[in-house]
């Protein structure tokens, strides 16, 4: 395991791996149909993409872009029907048992844009929403009862809203400006509308943000009682000089994680990975596992993953770059959402690599005998130096690995630092393109 474990908890969020930034253009593009010939159609998860927001915050990330007039709205809802087509041609009657909606901010669009959305994605992909968990992103500003009807109508189960702090100060820290009433106004419209589950998003990290204004924030989202909370690192900061201070500022995190985790634990939640938290029983758990079932993804920011073969467009953060993506995605002929374009084509090393890491970083830990029945090997035989390293440090507990049963699960600690652990246990490969990574 790297050394840059020690460095810093925060190395990044791995919520996916391959990260997109090793992704590479495909030569030669191969069809959609070959990509997912002999692959299971069957437990997929389907994935929309909306890259439209309000506003950019100042911790955002995300593949997104503020302001989008009416006519690209129209316009990417014409590119996203002609790539849902493509890709029901190369799925034989696919089976899609979770899906989600995300972005950018998928509420930006109105509720006839939200209907015309909803109408493409059933009609073509031949996906009942309705029979499947269906997750969907929102803000405080466009949480808006017309667009939660029609989420509502369309079978909308869970509703994920970054509030981000309770306090209107550490808000405009953030860069993500807005007041308390509005969060509070959205909140009691989703309630309203009623949904399965709630979602809240909080940051920890914010400059200025203190043990008690935190404990503001936790206790204002509890008293709307959300199925999920979720708690995030913040990683960009609206501060100069914090290379000066970063390691206080790690320090500062993690003591705010601690809190927060101990606060909702003790408050009745689950712990499901570093940054989630659920109430015991209250959210169904969907047949897709992330380990080994297939992703389809629409819309330009999508990545979709086949057993082999992992594959979007082009990937940016920068303003810019997202918005001469967003140009040519909505530009593009119909038979040019017949290929894969950018991908990252997964050996079996990097399929057991991909494996452990989206089971350790999950409370539940790896299932030693679903990996081995899997791969036909132990977990050990590929990973031994990386989870004795974890298992010095505390971070690792359960079964001995070579014993071939039971589990293997990151301690309390090792889920804390999982933002660090999960960089670490990227293969040389990945690394070096992620460093040669460079921004159209």
């Amino acid at each position: 395991m790297s050394s840059s474990v020690s460095v810093s908890p925060y190395q990044g969020y791995v919520y996916a791996y391959p990260h997109k930034t090793s992704y590479r253009p495909l030569d030669p593009r191969p069809s959609l149909r070959e990509v997912w010939a002999g692959e299971s159609h069957t437990n997929l998860f389907l994935y929309l993409h909306i890259p439209f927001c309000e506003m950019r915050c100042g911790f955002c990330n995300l593949f997104t872009r503020t302001g989008a007039p009416e006519e690209l709205v129209a316009a990417y809802l014409d590119a996203l029907e002609h790539q849902a087509r493509a890709v029901r041609d190369a799925l034989d009657d696919p089976g899609f048992v979770t899906a989600a909606i995300g972005g950018g901010t998928p509420t930006y669009l109105s509720a006839a844009e939200l209907t015309r959305m909803f109408d493409l994605t059933e009609r073509i992909m031949g996906a009942d929403l309705r029979a499947v968990p269906l997750s969907v992103e929102t803000s405080p500003a466009t949480a808006t009862t017309d667009r939660l009807v029609v989420l509502a109508e369309r079978g909308t189960t869970r509703i994920s809203i970054g509030v981000q702090s309770f306090i209107d100060a550490e808000a405009r820290a953030a860069v993500r400006p807005q007041r308390r009433e509005e969060v509070e106004a959205a909140l009691g419209a989703i309630r309203e509308v009623g949904f399965e589950a709630l979602n809240i998003d909080l940051i920890y990290g914010i400059d200025g943000q203190t043990e008690t204004s935190w404990r503001y924030s936790l206790d204002a989202a509890l008293a709307w009682k959300p199925e999920e909370i979720y708690l995030y690192p913040l990683y960009v900061r609206p501060l100069t000089g914090l290379g000066r201070r970063a390691r206080d500022w790690d320090d500062h995190r993690l003591a705010l994680y601690r809190q927060g985790r101990d606060h909702l634990l003790a408050a009745g939640y689950e712990q499901v990975s570093m940054r989630m938290f659920r109430l015991p029983g209250s959210v169904g758990v969907a047949e897709y596992r992330c380990q080994s079932d297939g992703m389809v993804g629409l819309g330009c920011g999508a990545r979709s993953y086949t057993s082999r073969l992992h594959y979007s467009y082009e990937y940016a953060v920068g303003a810019g770059q997202v918005r001469a993506i967003i140009d040519d995605y909505v530009r593009l002929a119909p038979e040019e959402f017949d290929v894969a374009n950018v991908g990252f084509r997964l050996g079996e090393d990097e399929r057991r690599r991909r494996h452990l890491i989206q089971s350790l970083l999950q409370a539940e830990g790896l299932d030693l005998a679903s990996y081995r029945e899997r791969f036909g090997v132990e977990v050990v035989a590929g990973f031994r130096e990386e989870l004795e390293r974890l298992a010095d440090r505390g971070w690792l507990e359960g079964d001995a690995p070579a014993a071939g049963a039971g589990w293997l699960r990151l301690t309390p600690e090792g889920l804390a630092h999982s933002d660090a652990i999960g960089p670490a246990l990227f293969s040389g490969r990945v690394r070096e393109l992620m460093a040669g990574y460079e921004e159209r």
